[in-house]
């Protein structure tokens, strides 16, 4: 399998889907990089969990201050209008059903949109949940993104987790590095390929009954 997109490809595909006026929060790792690829012509407005809404891209190099950083410890930028506020009042706009979307990495995806993100179940793992579950289940879209296969070839996107969840039948929209595929009432729809992948290639990685968009 060639031509599979790099993750700030990912990153802008993503980015493409978000609508005007959508509030959003990106969750910790790769989707921080959705930031640098929103449309400039869509008012967008980012929210971060450590208590921020109105957050913009990654500063230049040279010009971080790390006293403004996402949840993730990364420095970020400020756009005009931004707002800044306690913890708490940021956990009860996502568990309140204020976020449009979140964008949030996974270990794995089941086809029923179940969310395994926080734990691999080894004993050695760290576990982070953060405000992942929070999220999940707050949020009023879940995209998530990340590469289709493991370092050793096994698919993510699954028909059962076997990982710990996150959340139960969440996730909408699993946006890889080879496909996007939409997630509702348990059916799986592949929406867009890239590259040379095929549907044969797909339903073959996945073992999955995917449908296909005309």
């Amino acid at each position: 399998m060639s031509s599979k997109l790099t993750r700030d490809q990912i990153a802008a595909r993503v980015a493409q889907d978000i609508p005007e006026g959508a509030y959003v929060n990106l969750g910790i790792g790769l989707p921080t990089l959705v930031a640098n690829y929103l449309p400039t012509d869509r008012d967008i407005i980012l929210h971060t969990e450590n208590g921020m809404l109105g957050m913009g891209p990654a500063p230049a190099k040279g010009e971080e201050d790390y006293d403004l950083i996402n949840a993730g410890k990364q420095p970020v930028t400020e756009l005009p209008g931004c707002s800044f506020f306690h913890h708490a009042d940021s956990f009860a706009m996502m568990r309140g059903g204020h976020l449009d979307i979140c964008v949030l990495g996974a270990f794995q995806v089941s086809q029923h949109g179940d969310l395994a993100n926080w734990h691999t179940g080894a004993p050695d793992a760290i576990p982070a949940v953060g405000g992942a579950m929070d999220l999940a289940i707050g949020a009023k879209d879940v995209f998530v993104m990340m590469e289709l296969l493991t370092r050793d070839g096994q698919s993510k996107l699954v028909a059962e987790c076997t990982y710990p969840l996150t959340g139960v039948r969440c996730v909408s929209r699993v946006y890889t590095d080879v496909a996007v595929f939409d997630i509702r009432n348990g059916e799986v729809k592949v929406i867009d390929m890239f590259g040379d992948i095929t549907a044969d290639e797909l339903l073959r990685l996945t073992g999955l009954p995917l449908k296909f968009a005309q």
